[in-house]
């Protein structure tokens, strides 16, 4: 704060002028920006987004992956995992390249040790193929991007 307020005294003792034509008036570093974002960050979306969620607890499995009338694939990983930081963004990719056929779910399984344990997740990364609220097809491990379009082919059925 302190060295906000100093800086701002600097500028105001500093002469200014207004651009001549053809330049460019630099912005004021200090001046509002606009309306700022909720909580001090903002998001990015993209369209793995719109398919792609984090499942936050047990009802919301329940919600929007076994009651769920398309396919979903889920990523159950950890945040300490190297194998899951690789798979993760190749999914999610493979995920977005189907255009809403199937849905993708990330599970934390130290955020949601029942889950891992309800659907006998013993390492991870461990990707589920669910269709109709039934597991239909699973992987443990990493897998290239043709490997997962397979997957997904085969849990979509085209």
């Amino acid at each position: 704060m302190a060295q906000r307020l100093a800086l701002r005294r600097l500028l105001s003792l500093t002469p200014r002028t207004l651009p001549s034509q053809g330049q460019r008036a630099l912005p004021d570093p200090l001046a509002p920006r606009g309306p700022p974002a909720p909580h001090g960050r903002a998001f990015g979306s993209s369209v793995a987004c719109g398919n792609t969620f984090n499942v936050q607890d047990g009802s919301d499995f329940q919600d929007r992956v076994v009651n769920n009338p398309k396919p979903v694939v889920v990523d159950f990983h950890a945040q300490w995992c190297g194998p899951c930081k690789i798979l993760g963004p190749r999914l999610e990719k493979v995920v977005a390249k189907q255009e809403g056929k199937v849905l993708m779910a990330k599970v934390d399984i130290d955020d949601h040790t029942d889950l891992a344990i309800e659907y006998e997740v013993s390492a991870v990364p461990t990707v589920l193929a669910m269709k109709n609220g039934d597991v239909v097809d699973k992987f443990v491990g990493i897998k290239d991007e043709d490997q997962l379009e397979a997957f997904l082919k085969k849990l979509i059925g085209a």
